[in-house]
């Protein structure tokens, strides 16, 4: 099995970066993540986080970047991802004005491809995050999720699955892994498992429902580059719930390489 790399996704380390972004990093190297994929930068101009994350021998993976401010400058926003190194940027979310019909998901298709055409222009890989809400409404017989892809070019619009929002929608990532191979350079490695209310719980990895050995074979086979650690809300310390994902991690996938 070829080894995929490990990063981690620093909004699960939202409340700590907020009280020492530098710090946190140096501690996210410390435990062995590869590459980070930020959500924010913490008012750190772009020499200087390359220049910090290059002595802690991390790699930009990207970024997660809000409708909102692809909108407004977009230019500003590739700007600071190649200074820092990067190569990927998403779109993490829509909100729900902004997708209450088919018709305003139709435009968002149309948007996602001009600045998925654009950054790569420009050097960097574009993309989609997914949630569960993808999956509650078809548009032409397809998932939102679909048909957000079958709508777009590959060259222009990547798929960032997260698997964890694809079972909780009542979907097989296995599944859905396999279906967009070749277009898929990040996953969202997670675990969860429902409350009694039936809502998401996010877990660390190995303590919920999601089949993990299997994902990231999967994602492995469709040509994934990075699997990415992510967790909404922590029961432990976030510090020590990523160490702890990363503990599994190091048990159950890379100490086979």
């Amino acid at each position: 099995m070829k080894k995929l790399n490990i990063g981690l996704q620093l909004y699960t380390l939202r409340d700590e970066t907020a009280k020492d972004f530098r710090g946190t990093l140096r501690k996210v190297a410390e435990l062995g993540y590869e590459g980070v994929e930020f959500a924010g930068y913490g008012d750190i101009p772009a020499e200087e986080m390359k220049t910090l994350l290059q002595e802690l021998g991390l790699q930009a993976i990207g970024a997660h970047v809000g409708l909102h401010l692809l909108r407004a400058d977009l230019q500003k926003e590739i700007d600071y991802l190649k200074t820092i190194g990067a190569t990927t940027m998403m779109c993490p979310y829509v909100a729900p004005e902004d997708r209450e019909n088919i018709e305003q998901w139709k435009e968002l298709f149309a948007f996602l491809e001009e600045v998925g055409t654009e950054a790569r222009k420009q050097g960097l890989t574009f993309g989609y995050h997914n949630h569960d809400f993808e999956f509650a409404d078809k548009i032409d017989g397809e998932f939102v999720f679909d048909a957000m892809y079958s709508s777009t070019s590959p060259e222009a619009v990547q798929v960032e699955m997260d698997v964890c929002w694809v079972q909780y929608a009542g979907q097989d990532p296995l599944t859905y892994i396999p279906k967009y191979a070749g277009r898929l350079p990040l996953l969202h490695l997670k675990d969860f498992s429902r409350d009694a209310e039936g809502n998401m719980k996010t877990l660390e990895l190995g303590q919920g429902d999601v089949n993990l050995p299997g994902v990231i074979q999967a994602a492995t086979d469709a040509g994934t580059q990075w699997l990415i650690v992510e967790q909404d809300v922590c029961q432990n310390p976030p510090l020590q719930s990523v160490e702890n994902s990363m503990n599994w991690l190091k048990q159950n996938y890379l100490n086979q390489f």
